[in-house]
């Protein structure tokens, strides 16, 4: 048994007011079963731990969200043949109506100040999580946000530079502006406006072991901080965190801004997480997951994360398998870390910005 947090929050008004959207989408990409994750982590007790263990006022509509009258009729979603593109957008109609919808839902949580959570779905999502809190934080502070993105992938291809027209490999394109709303079809993303937008400077990525070539281009050309698993291996996890918050000033001694934590749980090596879309080996052990979330939260400058691309239908023998149930498991342990869970139960850090304080609980 735990504890509820003692860290003090600098960009939400309490520490203990949670809103939650639970996304089952799958659009974004080509396997079924993402849908049905956010199901699976509420079934396992996600949000009784989040309530009776860390003691959070959970904001929840209690709907898996499908979206289903966002979606066009059958058959009139079809692949959006961009110029120059390699390969066609896929079901773009629907990943643009349904993130504009979950821009909406994440902003309605965030402008009231509460800590928000969104449990995918695939990573297409992230283009209406992650807008919906650049907007909040802009009229609530007047100030940009960090975006820590957990990921094997880095997820900015361009239309023009997929292989694959799969969204859920373009989102943080999107939320840059590196891409804009298709010519072809502009009302395709063109709810995507400049207050939703993150600054490239502010962006962290970790664990990247999968990346396009065409993606290391533009992650070179736009200056985006990005620390590999040869980084993690190199340096630890401990000092990748420590380089990590220092360049979105968010380090000791530095001023902070607000955070929203994207985790892909791709970024766990497939032997802790096998239930997934896309693993890739040599990733993050569990410990090392905790450890970034961990890491975030005690910052106190948490405001939104993400959960994505646990897909309990791609593990041996479906939902029920040993591998869905460890990669249900893994993910919930993420967000618990993320909302403050200790791993020592009698302590937890109260202060990292001048000493390393624990103090009993």
């Amino acid at each position: 048994m735990t504890a509820p947090s003692t860290i003090a929050t600098k960009f939400l008004p309490a520490k203990d007011q949670l809103g939650l959207v639970a996304v089952g989408f799958s659009g974004g990409q080509c396997k079924s079963g993402v849908d049905a994750a956010p199901s699976a982590l509420i079934e396992s007790g996600l949000l009784t731990d989040i309530q009776e263990t860390l003691e959070y006022t959970l904001y929840h509509d209690g709907i898996v969200h499908g979206y289903a009258k966002h979606l066009p009729a059958p058959g009139t979603d079809l692949p959006l043949h961009v110029a120059g593109a390699k390969a066609p957008m896929i079901n773009p109609i629907s990943v643009s109506n349904v993130t504009h919808t979950l821009c909406d839902q994440v902003y309605e949580h965030a402008s009231k100040g509460r800590l928000v959570l969104t449990l995918g779905g695939d990573h297409s999502i992230a283009i209406g999580s992650v807008s919906g809190t650049a907007k909040a934080i802009r009229e609530r502070h007047n100030s940009e946000m960090a975006l820590i993105w957990v990921d094997a992938h880095a997820d900015i291809n361009t239309p023009e530079s997929s292989g694959s027209g799969n969204i859920h490999g373009m989102p943080v394109s999107f939320l840059t502006g590196i891409t804009k709303a298709p010519k072809e079809n502009p009302n395709i993303f063109g709810w995507i406006k400049d207050e939703h937008k993150v600054n490239p400077s502010n962006i962290v990525y970790i664990g990247l072991r999968d990346v396009d070539i065409p993606e290391k281009k533009i992650l070179k050309d736009h200056g985006i901080r990005a620390f590999s698993m040869h980084d993690i291996d190199r340096y630890g996890i401990g000092k990748v965190m420590d380089m990590a918050l220092d360049h979105i000033n968010c380090g000791p001694g530095q001023e902070g801004m607000p955070i929203h934590l994207s985790f892909d749980v791709d970024a766990l090596d497939p032997y802790v997480a096998p239930s997934t879309g896309t693993p890739v080996r040599g990733g993050l052990t569990l410990r090392e997951g905790d450890f970034i979330c961990e890491v975030i939260h005690e910052t106190g400058y948490l405001v939104a994360m993400d959960l994505v691309e646990v897909n309990p239908a791609l593990s041996g023998d479906g939902p029920e398998s040993i591998g869905a149930k460890e990669t249900i498991r893994a993910g919930c342990s993420l967000v618990r870390c993320a909302l403050g869970e200790c791993l020592l139960d009698r302590y937890c850090v109260t202060d990292i910005h001048n000493i390393r304080l624990f103090s009993a609980i």
